[in-house]
């Protein structure tokens, strides 16, 4: 099963993200699309205006299936190895999420003040329509 992952490919925080993810992952379950990248941004009807809400992740085989921001950080997590104990764990202590959604949206708004802005889009070695087995990674 694979899942898109949109990011701000221009984040330094993003761009740092989706390299750790894109190690561990080893594009099995995820690929990556920067916001910047239009182009592809327009086969799923995502607009410039839908990324300034935070990342979004795809179901590939459902692409009506979607989560953005924090809940689509969740959900990464939660297609981890190991990562829906730690979610359901998170959801269960009272006032965590509202706090974890908070927190990202105050992330979000300030990912560039706080974290820098990249000078070129980063492009993740596992991009959108790879997978592990096409061995397409970027050097």
């Amino acid at each position: 099963m694979v899942y898109h992952i949109i990011y701000d490919g221009n984040c330094n925080l993003c761009a740092t993200f989706t390299q750790l993810l894109s190690r561990f992952d080893q594009g099995n379950i995820f690929d990556y699309i920067p916001m910047q990248d239009q182009g592809t941004l327009q086969q799923f009807s995502i607009t410039s205006e839908d990324c300034e809400m935070g990342m979004i992740l795809i179901d590939s085989n459902d692409s009506k299936k979607r989560w953005q921001g924090s809940d689509a950080a969740e959900e990464i997590v939660n297609l981890l190895p190991l990562g829906q104990a730690f979610i359901i764990a998170y959801r269960a202590l009272p006032g965590m999420k509202w706090l974890g959604d908070k927190t990202y949206e105050q992330v979000r708004d300030n990912r560039y003040n706080w974290f820098g802005k990249r000078d070129n889009t980063y492009q993740s070695p596992y991009p959108f329509g790879c997978h592990e087995s096409d061995n397409c990674s970027i050097s």
